[in-house]
């Protein structure tokens, strides 16, 4: 019975915010409650509750403060350099920008999170989206799924987990993943090379001397055939459409929750505005120092995340905005960031605690490894290979790692597949679940893009299990798995 109702809860939630019916926030909250109430553990919701805002507190005020500091060091034109160099590197050719997207995501992933890889991966790269008037789910979708495929790197955390879960040695998982892996990281490349070709079929491409210049073409806006929408552009120099008269422009899945039909403005692209008031070009330097020493410190673990960030939150300030009056105003501007992220992190408290605490998540994972027929046991590989899929999305790493995951090893034990092969299937499904609604970072990443979460789930969940499975198709192939 739980089972079933844990399914069903899932299936609930991802039908409810996919069709807009409910936020996710609410979501989050409403409907793991009624259903800690159907299986009859109502009592219980609130140890449950408070057991999950004490797992997921940590990674809240990471979040929190990381948004302050990141967002401080976008005011202070810290990423300027980097918004311009890409805009002059693409051409303001959409398909550039979208490749050049996943190039930026995949070595900022270098990190090893998921969180600062979105802050940084967004703020340099949705002011050309939104000047373009480009697609902001190709912008999350990409960068999630790059994101996902670089989190296997043995510090990012799930090579890691499985490491410790079955006792081996972290290294001998990752190390002989490395071409299945970089298989996929080209894939991710081609599919973002495939939906620039989309973005530019459907927008054009404009000159960087009309990018750069203040907005003064006039959009127009007009029916067209079903659904669609035809648009154009006029303005000198022969701007995007301008040849042909008009764009053809098919309101699909990738542009839904974009924006895209919005009248551009100065506000939209203030990330290039070479005169705000906030920015600091004396104190460059420095903050790219303290930057760098940030990540640096992050990567060698030298202090928890939250504390590292914490401290470089309060440096950035001081150092930068050394007025009162003007810190608290740069904190007033990212409030509304730090409470949507913040607050959907709770509410993913939530959820994770019900589905935890009612045992629902246990049950889940026992009936599928039971489901999987005694004549593939000595397919262990390949079979925790597709679970890692629709595991690692809807639970949390933690819970597929060290509940699921020696489980499955046991099972491939008994069959003489060893526990390393096991380990390599088991990060075949990071690409995916590095969207899933469990994982505070794509709350980040939804919000600093200001897409809806229904919008970047319908469209990058496809293309993140392809990714997924052209690793464990490649791992196949290069006798890994």
């Amino acid at each position: 019975m739980l089972t079933i109702l844990g399914f069903v809860m899932i299936a609930t939630f991802l039908v409810l915010i996919m069709t807009k019916k409910m936020s996710p926030i609410a979501a989050l909250v409403l409907i793991p409650a009624l259903f800690c109430v159907l299986v009859g553990q109502g009592a219980k919701l609130g140890d449950y509750v408070i057991e999950g805002v004490g797992d997921l507190a940590p990674t809240a005020a990471m979040l929190m403060f990381a948004i302050v500091y990141f967002g401080v060091m976008i005011d202070v034109g810290l990423f300027d350099p980097i918004v311009r160099g890409i805009l002059r590197f693409c051409k303001a050719d959409p398909m550039r920008i979208v490749v050049g997207t996943a190039l930026l995501a995949s070595i900022v992933s270098l990190d090893g999170d998921g969180s600062t890889t979105f802050m940084i991966t967004v703020s340099a790269m949705y002011p050309l989206y939104k000047r373009l008037k480009m697609s902001l789910v190709v912008l999350t979708g990409v960068a999630a799924t790059a994101n996902g495929v670089m989190n296997t790197l043995p510090w990012g955390g799930p090579t890691a987990r499985a490491a410790t879960a079955l006792k081996v040695d972290a290294t001998d998982i990752f190390v002989p993943m490395i071409p299945a892996l970089a298989v996929g990281l080209l894939a991710v490349f081609l599919l973002s090379y495939v939906l620039g070709l989309r973005e530019r079929k459907r927008l054009g491409t404009l000159t960087l001397d009309e990018v750069l210049e203040p907005v003064t073409e006039t959009v127009l806006v007009e029916a067209g055939g079903g659904s669609g929408k035809g648009t154009a552009r006029t303005g000198s120099g022969g701007g995007a459409g301008s040849s042909a008269g008009g764009v053809s422009y098919d309101k699909g899945a990738d542009s839904k929750g974009s924006d895209a039909e919005e009248p551009a403005d100065d506000e939209e692209f203030k990330g290039l505005d070479p005169n705000r008031s906030t920015l600091r070009p004396r104190l460059y330097w420095f903050n790219a120092g303290l930057t760098l020493v940030l990540l640096t410190a992050m990567i060698m673990q030298l202090m928890p995340i939250p504390v590292l960030f914490l401290l470089g939150a309060a440096l950035a300030l001081t150092v930068n905005f050394p007025s009162m009056k003007d810190q608290r105003a740069r904190i007033a501007a990212h409030a509304d960031n730090v409470l949507n992220v913040s607050g959907m992190v709770f509410a993913a408290a939530v959820f994770t605690g019900v589905l935890t605490g009612t045992g629902m998540v246990e049950h889940m994972a026992d009936w599928l490894v039971g489901a999987v027929p005694e004549g593939m046991g000595p397919h262990m590989g390949i079979v925790t290979g597709l679970l890692s899929l629709p595991l690692t999305y809807f639970m949390s790493n933690d819970g597929f790692y060290f509940g699921v995951l020696p489980v499955l090893a046991e099972a491939g034990a008994a069959h003489g597949v060893s526990p390393l092969e096991v380990a390599r299937a088991s990060i075949v499904g990071q690409p995916l679940h590095m969207s899933s609604p469990l994982v505070p970072a794509v709350y980040v990443l939804v919000g600093m893009a200001k897409v809806e979460f229904g919008d970047h789930t319908r469209f990058t969940v496809k293309w993140a299990v392809l990714t997924s499975l052209v690793v464990l198709a490649a791992a196949i192939l290069f006798g890994t798995i």
